[in-house]
């Protein structure tokens, strides 16, 4: 990278680099700065110095990344633009450049964490025998616990996968609802499908099911087993009381993983009854081979508006605590 400073500007050349102009776009729209260019030539003019020469940095990765066919995501760089806002130049690159890839789907694509608390979040998963996660929705907690899960299996490492959610909304009691076991929960159990269909194709999802090698169960239905080579996904665990949550944790048998993960905010308990994942980091905090890892709305990776409204909830929350 070649710089060049002059008053209040800065320059840099760049090896040009696809979705470059709206990478400029979103660094104007960010900063206040104009960012002029012309094929390899970027100039940058106004704004912070800290922020500019950040933002220089950036763009020089950026190119260094697309000569080495990584690909830029979105929303890794809002979240190296946010970086740069609090402390003048972005690490994240040089984290999310060497962050695993967890799972590559049947079409080719990677699946791998897109921002810093996801890459905490599989380091997590790789190294620990039980992994919480608690974040609001779109962080990607359930969807990259699936991919790790089928790269296990792939890799032969686990026999099973076993999908587990409590089912709050029929007060557990799935005896008084009509249909098979499959039928009563299928409702409730929709984002997981997701989840497995966007990383596997439907009817591969569906023989998986048909063999038991993917096994989906209400959580009311866990009691007494005990599950061996397998790993475990407890959804919305926010919705569990305290003691469904030990009856869910000493169901791992012999060469079993588990994620839990949910929503702190999100609790439809009736009134009266704790969540079991309010208090189980004091009880399980310190025990080695359990990790506990929080997400925020700056790993959310849906539509970018949706990290703008989950921040302003966290805000408006922590306002109210105050009060």
């Amino acid at each position: 990278m070649e710089l060049g400073s002059g008053s209040r500007s800065l320059s840099l050349r760049v090896r040009p680099f696809p979705g470059q102009d709206q990478v400029i776009r979103e660094i104007e729209r960010e900063f206040d700065l104009e960012v002029l260019g012309r094929g390899d030539l970027i100039v940058l003019k106004g704004g912070d110095e800290s922020q500019v020469r950040g933002v220089a940095d950036l763009l020089s990765r950026l190119g260094e990344m697309d000569d080495r066919r990584l690909p830029i995501e979105l929303h890794v760089l809002r979240e190296a633009m946010d970086e740069i806002k609090r402390g003048g130049k972005s690490t994240l690159l040089d984290r999310w450049d060497d962050s695993p890839v967890v799972y590559q789907t049947a079409k080719g694509r990677q699946v791998r964490p897109h921002t810093s608390g996801q890459i905490d979040y599989v380091k997590a998963l790789m190294e620990s025998e039980v992994t919480f996660a608690i974040g609001p929705a779109g962080t990607g907690k359930t969807y990259l616990a699936a991919a790790f899960a089928l790269s296990l299996l792939k890799g032969g490492e686990i026999s099973r996968i076993v999908l587990v959610r409590p089912v709050v909304e029929a007060g557990e009691r799935l005896g008084f609802l009509p249909g098979d076991i499959m039928e009563k929960v299928e409702p409730y159990l929709r984002p997981l499908y997701d989840a497995f269909f966007d990383l596997l194709s439907p009817d591969k999802f569906m023989r998986l099911l048909d063999r038991k090698v993917i096994e989906i169960v209400p959580l009311a239905y866990m009691r007494g087993r005990t599950l061996n080579e397998s790993f475990i996904i407890l959804d919305e665990a926010q919705n569990t009381t305290p003691e469904q949550m030990k009856m869910f944790l000493t169901r791992m048998g012999i060469g079993s993983k588990a994620v839990v993960t949910g929503d702190v905010t999100q609790v439809d308990l009736p009134q009266g009854k704790d969540s079991g994942l309010l208090g189980v980091e004091a009880i399980l905090g310190g025990i080695s081979g359990i990790s506990f890892v929080r997400l925020s709305a700056s790993d959310v990776v849906r539509h970018p508006i949706v990290q703008k409204i989950v921040r302003a909830y966290e805000d408006y929350e922590a306002r109210a605590r105050d009060i």
